[in-house]
């Protein structure tokens, strides 16, 4: 009886070992790591709801689902660029923080430039298009206006 206590013990210890290094979050269990590659996933995908936060970030209900889906497609051992490029499918460019220099992104990245000489040019035309100084009157033209203001 006492073998079969001690034996019990010994499969129980390291099955408990292992059930405290998972990680369950947004209802899915995962090792430390994979809950680490998620979060860099995660980090790298902006909220949709909230736009200027990453998904691990986030509290949006949006957010959570997507780190769900993020994190059973780690648990099922999907390569990192295979779920980049789902999320990009399913949800477009923008889901991405940092997109890649490509034509559609093209005006994104040029934006701050565009922005900076159509600004130059604005402030150039203004200053070219400023009333030159006046001409003094003329001896009738004084003698006119001080007969008006009289």
């Amino acid at each position: 009886m006492k073998i079969k206590r001690l034996l019990f013990a010994l499969l129980l210890v390291p099955g408990l070992a292992l059930a405290q290094a998972m990680v369950q979050r947004d209802g899915v269990i995962l090792t430390p790591a994979q809950e680490h590659r998620a979060e860099t996933i995660g980090s790298q995908l902006r909220c949709l709801v909230c736009q200027n936060e990453s998904i691990e970030e986030s509290s949006a209900g949006l957010a959570k689902q997507l780190r769900t889906i993020i994190r059973q497609q780690v648990v099922q051992g999907v390569p990192d660029k295979q779920i980049m490029q789902y999320m990009v499918h399913r949800y477009g460019i923008f889901v991405l923080l940092k997109p890649p220099v490509s034509p559609l992104t093209w005006l994104l990245y040029a934006s701050p430039f565009l922005a900076l000489i159509i600004g130059f040019l604005v402030y150039w035309l203004g200053r070219r298009n400023r009333a030159k100084p006046v001409a003094p009157l003329t001896e009738a033209e004084q003698a006119r206006l001080d007969e008006l203001l009289k």
